[in-house]
């Protein structure tokens, strides 16, 4: 019954495409058209990838501390390390930048050197001024050597901020306004403003100004990301249709493939812009993977059509064919690979989400297009000549072919000491994958952005923000000597961890008020004693300047203060050994009843991510086994199937995660992707031998050896051109220039060419060895749906529907 509802539904799908075809093909470009009109609703990241879930514990300390202190990432950092910039002219060309940026609008505050300040302390009216280390523009060499023995030797509190006592590096800071730092704004500052002042600056002092901070990093990192869309498509473009004319030698099968796959994308990017979701480092790559995934489409239609015209020269009856037989294991096959992406959609991780949602969503529409518009042109043409069959009587596919047979006959020991020899290795292999929480690991390494980054990490220990929030649980509990004292503790051992920058925070700022007290006497740098923090504070309120010295280290109601550090580009273990280091510090500094203190920060949240994106990596891939095991449990009614077809495809997962170890890629979120994905397109193969091999037993008489050295001599071919296409298809992201999307792009390339031999060496070497559990017909009773149904099954009057169809 099922059977015959199976072909009846698919031999009806048939005759409504060959049929409406006019109807369908307006359809078709219809719908193209609205989703064109979508791409203006298509919207480029402007943040972070945040990969944990909104309510997570991370997130909403963090958020916590925004609600608080406002956006941490707004800073913009020039740098310049040149003798020749102790010089009247280019000091003052120095400054002159500086000052270029203030009138912006989108500029909340700039501090080069001449706008750094002297905390003076003035006798007479019990208060501290400030005074300008520059007041006007430098005038002489004198002034420049007062200058630099003033900051390098004199006042601490500016060291390792705005210079480099040491190296004598020098930092311009420009602030952006909170509200601008996640928005378009940033960009164009960035893009429009920034980099051309730079440039002229360059032109005029030959100075190499080095330039990083968070806003300029997700800048220029983003602009990548859309720069090299194009460069994806047009190479997944080009190597699937050479690939594809190399085994078909016809420019029109080529020319409607592409054809297919190009609608294919213009509708994942309208489905990209209707969702409102982001262009995200996972979601540019759903385009080009969708050529990947759609030209195997094109392989199978095309291929059956051709195999149908040679064998008995009717056109009609060879596109009805196309439809009632590949037409249901193509569905099956792509409804199994978008299976493995949209287990990504039930993580709690919204980037994560997105990128399932698109690519599944993107896999299905692909399916619909190959067999709605491969059939219908094809309606159009006139028959393939024979050079255009002739690929189909290739040697050397034969031999290879061949050569798997003979595998599968003689040599069954020898795959299957192979196979546990390779899981064995790979399982030590795994053992020695490290997780990486790396918020710049992946950025391209040949980039100026990315070796600024380096140069900042070499001079300042860093530029990724670790923020420490401290809660006193009462108004101006922060500005108490004893909260003072537990501060400047904690910051002692942030000084002594080489990863961390100097901490910038209000202990700095009251040692310095004690300098001032004390004349700029730099020994005096210092926390005041009980005696003199009641008078030098009473300095500091009287201050006009006391709100805004204050203003960035401690809240309004003084109840708050922050701590700021710069971390080095590390790996996970080390920061959670830095992590780990400072809490314990924290708990023992900080009596919990009195204090509330929270570590927090862009660094921190994307590690975080990172290890939360590992656990939902085990989840999404157990569903996705799962769920394809559920499938196959339909498709062949055998829980024993559901074993033997689960092996071949989780050795090469194995071998995968196992070279990983070995060659040093470690677990990032790039990669995390690798193993759902690769398993849903790598059981398609399996689907697809089994269908036929129990197609096979049925009009063999259930004769085992016979049915699977057919099954495996009619599946191998096309088995090897999908291999291929995919193979070479995924092998496109090897030439980003992000290491995570080289690292996806080969992983996933080498477990899909592992997944074909395991396909047509293991799988068919244990049906055999297993035949008398396996293949008998209480094991493989009628499936629910006939994924390849047989000759019989869909032998129509040709004539008829030649009448019907015309």
């Amino acid at each position: 019954m099922f059977k015959l509802l199976t072909t009846g539904f698919w031999e009806a799908i048939a005759r409504i495409i060959l049929r409406n075809k006019i109807f369908i093909l307006i359809t078709v470009i219809a719908a193209t058209v609205f989703f064109s009109m979508q791409w203006k609703h298509m919207r480029f990241t402007y943040t972070e990838a945040n990969m944990l879930p909104d309510d997570h514990e991370v997130n909403l300390i963090y958020n916590d501390f925004l609600k608080i202190f406002g956006e941490e990432g707004n800073l913009i950092v020039l740098g310049v390390k040149d003798s020749s910039l102790f010089s009247v002219k280019q000091l003052n060309a120095w400054n002159k930048l500086a000052e270029s940026f203030k009138p912006y609008d989108e500029v909340e505050t700039v501090l080069s050197i001449k706008d750094l300040q002297k905390l003076v302390k003035n006798t007479n009216k019990e208060q501290f001024d400030l005074e300008p280390f520059i007041k006007d523009s430098i005038s002489s060499i004198e002034q420049i050597n007062t200058l630099q023995n003033d900051l390098f030797k004199k006042y601490p509190f500016y060291d390792n901020f705005l210079f480099n006592a040491e190296t004598k590096t020098i930092r311009t800071a420009i602030y952006l306004k909170k509200d601008i730092v996640n928005t378009s704004a940033r960009k164009d500052f960035i893009i429009k403003v920034l980099q051309p002042k730079i440039d002229a600056f360059y032109n005029d002092t030959k100075l190499n100004v080095r330039v990083s901070g968070m806003p300029y990093i997700r800048t220029f990192n983003a602009q990548n990301i859309v720069d090299e869309i194009p460069i994806f498509i047009g190479a997944a473009l080009l190597i699937t249709s050479l690939i594809f004319f190399l085994f078909f030698r016809s420019f029109r099968a080529t020319f409607i493939s592409l054809i297919v796959v190009c609608i294919g994308v213009m509708w994942t990017f309208g489905i990209l812009g209707l969702l409102g979701y982001e262009i995200t480092v996972l979601t540019a790559l759903i385009p080009p993977l969708i050529i990947v995934i759609g030209i195997p489409n094109c392989i199978f239609l095309i291929n059956k059509y051709q195999h149908e015209v040679r064998s008995h020269g009717n056109k009609v009856k060879s596109l009805q064919r196309v439809i009632t037989k590949v037409g249901n294991a193509t569905l099956m096959t792509n409804v199994t690979t978008a299976s493995g992406f949209a287990t990504f959609i039930l993580t709690e991780s919204t980037l994560l989400k997105e990128f399932g949602i698109v690519a599944s969503l993107s896999i299905l529409a692909i399916f619909i297009l190959c067999l709605l518009i491969i059939p219908i042109i094809y309606t159009f043409l006139p028959y393939p000549k024979d050079r255009h069959l002739e690929h189909l009587n290739k040697r050397w596919i034969g031999g290879f072919v061949n050569w798997m047979e003979r595998m599968v006959k003689h040599k069954k020991i020898t795959i299957y000491v192979t196979a546990f020899i390779l899981i064995i290795a790979s399982i030590i292999g795994m053992y020695k994958i490290e997780i990486s929480g790396s918020l710049i690991e992946d950025m391209p390494k040949d980039k100026q952005f990315f070796k600024d980054i380096r140069f900042f990490e070499d001079e300042f220990n860093g530029i990724m923000p670790l923020e420490i929030m401290v809660d006193t649980k009462r108004k101006k509990g922060v500005m108490k000597l004893a909260t003072l004292k537990r501060i400047n503790e904690l910051e002692e051992l942030i000084v002594e961890t080489p990863e961390l920058s100097k901490p910038i925070s209000v202990v700095s700022l009251v040692k310095y008020s004690k300098q001032a007290y004390y004349n700029g006497n730099p020994k005096y740098y210092q926390l005041p004693t009980s005696q003199e923090n009641s008078f030098i504070l009473s300095y500091a309120r009287n201050s006009s300047s006391d709100v805004d010295l204050l203003r960035n280290f401690v809240d309004s109601t003084g109840q708050y203060a922050r701590i700021t550090t710069f971390m080095k580009d590390i790996g996970t273990d080390k920061m959670e050994r830095i992590q780990e280091n400072l809490q314990n510090k924290i708990d023992k500094v900080f009596p919990k009843e009195r204090y509330e203190v929270t570590m927090t920060g862009k660094a921190l949240v994307f590690q975080k991510g990172t290890k939360y994106l590992v656990r939902n990596l085990i989840i999404s891939l157990t569903l996705a086994i799962f769920l394809i095991s559920l499938f196959m449990a339909y498709l062949f009614r055998s829980f024993r199937m559901i074993i033997v077809s689960l092996i071949p495809n989780l050795l090469p997962l194995i071998v995968t995660a196992g070279l990983m170890g070995y060659v040093g890629v470690p677990i990032k979120p790039s990669t995390i992707l690798v193993f759902s994905i690769a398993f849903g397109i790598s059981v398609d193969d399996t689907i697809h031998f089994l269908a036929k091999y129990r197609q096979e037993l049925q009009a063999n008489h259930w004769k085992i050896r016979k049915s699977v050295y057919a099954a495996l001599r009619e599946t191998g071919v096309s088995m090897f051109y999908t291999s291929i296409v995919l193979f070479f298809g995924f092998s496109v992201f090897t030439i980003s220039s992000f290491g995570g999307t080289v690292a996806l792009g080969a992983l996933v390339s080498i477990t899909l060419l592992f997944a074909m031999l395991s396909n047509l060496l293991l799988l068919p070497s244990l049906l055999l060895s297993l035949e008398r559990n396996i293949a008998n017909k209480e094991v493989l009773r009628k499936p629910a749906i006939d994924i390849i149904p047989s000759d019989d099954d869909d032998e129509m009057d040709t004539k008829n529907e030649q009448e019907n169809l015309s």
